[in-house]
């Protein structure tokens, strides 16, 4: 007896280390923008995203310090074209040519990185771009596939196009996801993408993020962006709704339906929540919908039109302090992890939903522990335009979106406000003595001004050299010859 309940354990815990193995492999995948004033060491972050179980990344160019660093760690890799070289790689083969050589083979060979998918542009029919890229997408996208052909890599690496949300709609007169097709104005060419990206098996990319539904409509349900069910679902024909996300989804998969491609191939390029920036932009709210968002995914039920495990990647993986905030200060903030690499709060990247702290990047380095604050004798002086001006040219050059209206730094009292905006410009002009003066009204401190959640950061010291160092100038080396003796 004792024999069989010992077969029976056994059993069980290989069916339960087999489930666990399956949702990593097809684990969740994350966004790795770069649009910081300080890059951590890329080596450092790739160790970070192996020891928590990252096997999927998405990468917005093919920075070579990122590409170095993922060499040997198996992790897939999806490499963006940017935007502005979209016409370029339309308009001439050779320079697509030129760019898959450089950035795609140069990197596969036996052990180097695992790239599975080219993003060609980012979103490019975005209506901010007014048109910019609706005539060179589509011929872009074909030179570079030629080039992944020539170069024979056409059964390992896909093409496709992230495309955001917008180009698909439900009217207003019947908002429900089987109404929903692409847009009028954008139906042609993203068909005639569609099409090409169907002849050559490769799948159809797509950014939804729930939170800008919330973000711009005062009068949408908060309990309809998150995965915890709601009181008002959906309602369409026999199927029903729980959240916007798989609203969103379907209303795509209806799109893709009315197109004649039915069966085509769907990835999440992009899905996250903010934790900064609006009022609705916090640690909780961005745990709690991550967390549902990987529970949801990864449990293979999928969508009520779509059922299947959704291949998603997370954005993002750092919050950015250079991104344009001309969409919302929210923008900055999108980061799994702080700026320096610590986790923002617990997650559960196999799906299990259960309370797992992530490891942070090991090893960072962080300027001196000062700080640049109002100097308040100054203010005993009528200096309050003058310091209105400072305020503003501080955050100019900085970031202080934390002091935005429902943001972690909002609280904060007029003098506050000037010590958070004078640290910031300190911080991103690496501490010189210089940036902090603005007309005699800072002054440097050793105590930290922090309040509550809102916190003065310190900026991270430089992590590596602009320059590429010997150790890795030898990996790339070795790597070329490893190639050169397999050809």
């Amino acid at each position: 007896m004792k024999k069989q309940e010992a077969v029976i354990t056994y059993t069980l815990f290989l069916f339960v280390l087999g489930v666990g193995l399956s949702r990593a492999s097809n684990g969740i995948g994350v966004n790795w923008g770069t649009m910081t004033t300080r890059l951590l060491d890329p080596e450092k972050v790739v160790h970070m995203l192996k020891q928590n179980g990252f096997r999927k990344l998405k990468l917005f160019d093919a920075d070579e310090r990122i590409m170095a660093a993922l060499i040997g760690s198996d992790i897939e890799v999806m490499l963006a074209i940017p935007n502005n070289m979209l016409h370029q790689m339309s308009a001439d083969p050779d320079s697509a040519a030129s760019w898959v050589d450089s950035n795609v083979t140069t990197w596969m060979y036996d052990g180097g990185v695992n790239i599975k998918y080219v993003a060609v542009g980012n979103e490019p029919f975005l209506q901010a771009y007014n048109g910019s890229y609706l005539q060179v997408t589509l011929p872009a996208l074909r030179n570079i596939q030629q080039a992944l052909t020539h170069a024979n890599l056409y059964s390992r690496v896909k093409v496709t196009v992230p495309f955001n949300a917008d180009i698909y709609y439900s009217p207003d007169s019947n908002p429900v996801p089987s109404a929903g097709d692409f847009r009028p104005e954008l139906a042609d060419p993203t068909i005639e993408i569609i099409q090409f990206l169907h002849s050559n098996d490769a799948p159809f990319t797509v950014n939804i993020y729930p939170f800008l539904s919330l973000y711009g409509n005062a009068y949408f349900p908060l309990d309809f962006a998150f995965f915890e069910g709601t009181n008002k679902p959906v309602k369409d024909g026999h199927l029903s709704y729980q959240n916007v996300f798989d609203a969103n989804f379907d209303t795509l998969v209806w799109a893709l339906n009315k197109a004649g491609y039915p069966e085509m191939k769907i990835i999440i390029g992009e899905v996250g929540w903010p934790t900064d920036g609006d009022k609705h932009a916090n640690l909780p709210l961005a745990q709690k919908f991550n967390q549902g968002l990987i529970q949801h995914v990864l449990t293979g039920k999928g969508t009520p039109a779509r059922k299947g495990k959704i291949e998603a990647y997370l954005f993002s993986l750092m919050d950015e302090n250079s991104k344009s905030i001309a969409p919302g200060s929210f923008e900055r903030h999108w980061g799994i992890f702080e700026y320096d690499g610590k986790p923002k709060y617990s997650l559960d990247l196999s799906g299990f939903k259960h309370d797992k702290g992530l490891i942070p990047v090991d090893g960072v380095r962080y300027m001196v522990r000062k700080w640049c604050v109002l100097d308040a004798e100054e203010l005993e002086n009528d200096l309050t335009e003058l310091l209105a001006e400072s305020v503003t040219y501080a955050c100019s050059l900085s970031d202080c979106t934390a002091l935005g209206f429902g943001s972690s730094c909002n609280h904060l009292s007029v003098e506050g406000n000037a010590s958070y905006a004078f640290n910031m410009y300190y911080q991103v002009n690496d501490q010189k003595d210089w940036s902090c003066d603005f007309s005699g009204l800072a002054m440097v401190s050793d105590k930290d001004p922090s309040e509550g959640d809102c916190e003065f950061p310190i900026m991270i010291a430089y992590a590596y050299s602009l320059a590429i160092g010997f150790d890795l100038l030898v990996r790339i080396v070795v790597g070329c010859l490893v190639f050169l003796v397999l050809l």
